[in-house]
């Protein structure tokens, strides 16, 4: 495979979609605290189908199911360090795996969630965590130095919830010698319109870092982060179009990305667009077709 950011500079590319809504149209239960990261543990065969789904698809760029894994949460779940370390490493082998199955070549982008997301309490939302920019670099940081021995093509930096831990994951990323990207939740209640757009601008100018952008988020929230121009491209990675009703317990609304949007976030900046939450193989593909 070339090096990622030269492709970056010829072509958009493509990102796949909603790992954890794969292997739940799938049949698995994710409601545990470890989410796929126990799927990835107890049938690696599982997470290696999702992302040969992916790339048969059509992505350029296959995302790792390492987000939730943190040496805190799966130590409280009986792992030791050795077998944390051989489950990071091993979600990087399986995209891989994956990707040669679907006879496909693929970038492997290793996921980095927020640190909330490993403590399972929503906190990923706010990104109220109590620690400073010192202490989540730190511990960003061990995660990143093990993703990184792996040998994947990149880093996924994803869904960072505040300006705070931004910050901190700006200096984790930099000098471990992978590019990454910095994708920031949009959905988070620690960033305003503003703060979101300058927290954007300031970790774009981070050594290695080769595109900024959003996750997780409504696909309407995605081109007003896109109103200032970063000194990086951008990645967006919007949930499908549907709402989460509480009171109801399901989703309301049309599944799927809006189409009609993407063309306006390419010429905004977007170099990779892909789905989070709830989007799929399908909407990948009809993505693919969208920006060939």
């Amino acid at each position: 495979m070339p090096d990622v950011r030269d492709a970056l500079a010829v072509r958009p590319l493509v990102l796949d979609g909603g790992l954890g809504t794969w292997l739940e149209d799938a049949g698995h239960d994710l409601t545990g605290d470890l989410w796929s990261a126990r799927v990835l543990a107890e049938e690696p065969h599982v997470m290696r189908a999702a992302h040969a789904s992916f790339a048969r698809a059509g992505a350029d760029i296959l995302t790792t199911g390492s987000y939730q894994i943190g040496f805190d949460n799966l130590a409280t779940a009986g792992f030791d360090r050795g077998e944390i370390e051989h489950l990071l490493a091993l979600s990087v082998r399986v995209a891989r795996d994956g990707a040669a199955d679907a006879g496909r070549s693929a970038w492997v982008a290793a996921s980095v969630g927020p640190y909330g997301a490993t403590r399972a309490d929503g906190s990923e939302y706010t990104g109220d965590y109590g620690l400073g920019v010192a202490e989540l670099a730190r511990w960003h940081r061990r995660r990143l130095e093990v993703l990184a021995a792996a040998a994947p093509d990149l880093l996924a930096v994803e869904t960072i919830a505040s300006p705070v831990e931004a910050e901190a994951v700006a200096r984790a990323v930099e000098g471990v010698g992978i590019p990454s990207w910095i994708a920031l939740s949009a959905a988070s209640t620690a960033f305003t319109e503003t703060s979101l757009r300058d927290t954007l601008v300031a970790v774009s100018r981070t050594p290695g870092v080769i595109a900024v952008g959003v996750n997780c988020c409504p696909p309407e929230a995605v081109a007003p982060a896109l109103a200032d121009r970063a000194a990086a491209p951008f990645v967006v990675y919007p949930n499908s179009g549907e709402r989460w009703d509480a009171a109801a317990r399901g989703w309301t609304g049309e599944r799927g990305l809006p189409l009609a949007d993407v063309d306006a976030w390419l010429a905004a900046g977007a170099r990779i667009v892909g789905g989070c939450c709830r989007t799929t193989p399908h909407d990948i593909a009809t993505l693919r077709a969208r920006i060939a």
